[in-house]
């Protein structure tokens, strides 16, 4: 999806996927909105933990010190700093955020989200943990489950295509006109996707592609070209640090042709 508004596809575009852990980016610059760049940094930090995204150890090892809002721990406690009456507005809120982004009206995977919600005892634990450090923001266990909800939105490549051409297109989306996050704080927003858009192997796609990006286990990844295009691939198989496989070489393959490194020389 280019910052013109085109798109370019191949494949099965319209299979819906749950987002996972790519919702992360889009409440986090919910939260850079609603809050700004400092306190986000403040609060939610911008350090590598070097550690598996549900690592209970890095949030002992910091004593809850925020690391970053890409981490399980670090996305609930962004959940919690979304400003909201209830519950109920906390939800729409995020909810309403994605819509905008993903120029589409989604919706939540309701099987998934079940089956999330009884087997998610350890980011249950990482919130409470994160809770006793004060580096939540509101109720742990409500934090919990509108993240869970947030991560069982069912989104296709083409709308993942589409919120990532929000970030490269200065904020405003080129399918609905709407500027969705203020200019001036995307570069923040594209720095904690490069930070730990991968888990841990951020750093190496850093290192070999020079573009930031974000993955979820679902199988989905969306990467960022400032001034010029996403890119958004799905295909489940993943390695070790949770990344789609194939998502990383195709958009690799596609960086490589359009000399999209951010560090290389134009």
């Amino acid at each position: 999806a280019t910052v013109e508004g085109k798109i370019y596809q191949t494949g099965d575009v319209t299979k819906a996927f749950p987002m996972e852990s790519l919702s992360k980016v889009f409440t986090l610059a919910l939260a850079m909105e609603q809050r700004g760049p400092q306190e986000v940094l403040d609060k939610l930090g911008a350090n590598a933990t070097g550690l598996p995204f549900n690592s209970g150890l890095a949030v002992e090892l910091t004593q809850g010190a925020p690391e970053n809002p890409l981490v399980n721990a670090g996305a609930m406690s962004t959940v919690s700093l979304i400003a909201a009456k209830d519950k109920t507005d906390r939800w729409n809120n995020i909810l309403n955020n994605l819509n905008a982004w993903a120029d589409s009206s989604l919706s939540v995977n309701e099987p998934v989200f079940q089956s999330e919600m009884e087997t998610n005892q350890h980011n249950q634990a990482l919130a409470m943990l994160m809770n006793s450090y004060r580096s939540f923001y509101g109720d742990p266990q409500e934090a919990v489950e509108i993240y869970t909800r947030q991560c069982s939105v069912d989104i296709t490549v083409e709308q993942l295509a589409k919120m990532g051409a929000v970030l490269a297109n200065n904020g405003k989306s080129p399918f609905n006109g709407k500027q969705l996050l203020t200019a001036s704080y995307v570069p923040q927003v594209l720095a904690e996707m490069a930070i730990a858009g991968l888990y841990d192997g951020s750093g190496k796609w850093l290192y070999t592609v020079g573009i930031p990006a974000k993955s979820g286990v679902g199988g989905g990844m969306v990467a960022v070209v400032p001034g010029q295009y996403a890119i958004a691939v799905y295909s489940p198989p993943l390695d070790a640090a949770g990344n789609s496989v194939r998502a990383q070489q195709t958009i690799e393959y596609v960086a490589n042709a359009t000399r999209a490194n951010l560090f290389l020389a134009k």
